[in-house]
């Protein structure tokens, strides 16, 4: 096989596993009534503790202004509480309700169960050439920006 034929054969697995995935993440979400966005604030707060929405809207990489949609749904949802910071009159404080603790140590659970499901089965030294092949795909796509056209490479 030709090396276009096998690399094009690599980049069709990637993108099967992307959409298998993001498939899988969107239902389990929508099982909480959350978005991918919604669950990925509630990931970032579960990693961070409370956190002020300046800091949640640099950590997801969006605006101000998406970041407020997003907490004011969670807020709507029962996920999170939205408090004056205590030490910041500017700043808003954003925390886990009880609801939202339960559903971020639940994505915790999944995702460990789910690892186990996908990797346990996989001889060590299998599991570490993926997981060192991943790496360098994953710093590629970031050196490249997730940005490249086949204009930008004339």
């Amino acid at each position: 096989m030709k090396d276009a034929d096998r690399f094009n054969a690599a980049l069709g697995q990637i993108l099967e596993l992307v959409v298998l995935l993001n498939e899988d993440m969107s239902k389990s979400f929508a099982r909480d009534g959350l978005t991918s966005a919604r669950a990925h604030l509630l990931w970032e707060l579960g990693q961070r503790g409370p956190s002020t929405q300046r800091d949640l809207a640099e950590a997801l990489n969006v605006s101000a202004r998406n970041i407020t949609g997003l907490v004011d749904g969670l807020v709507a949802g029962g996920f999170v509480t939205r408090e004056p910071h205590p030490k910041d009159r500017r700043a808003t404080h954003v925390s886990f309700t009880e609801h939202g603790q339960e559903v971020a140590e639940q994505m915790g659970r999944d995702q460990q169960e789910f690892s186990r499901l996908l990797f346990a089965s996989m001889p060590d030294k299998q599991f570490d050439c993926f997981v060192k092949g991943m790496g360098e795909v994953l710093a590629r796509l970031r050196e490249a920006g997730l940005t490249w056209t086949h204009e930008e490479e004339k």
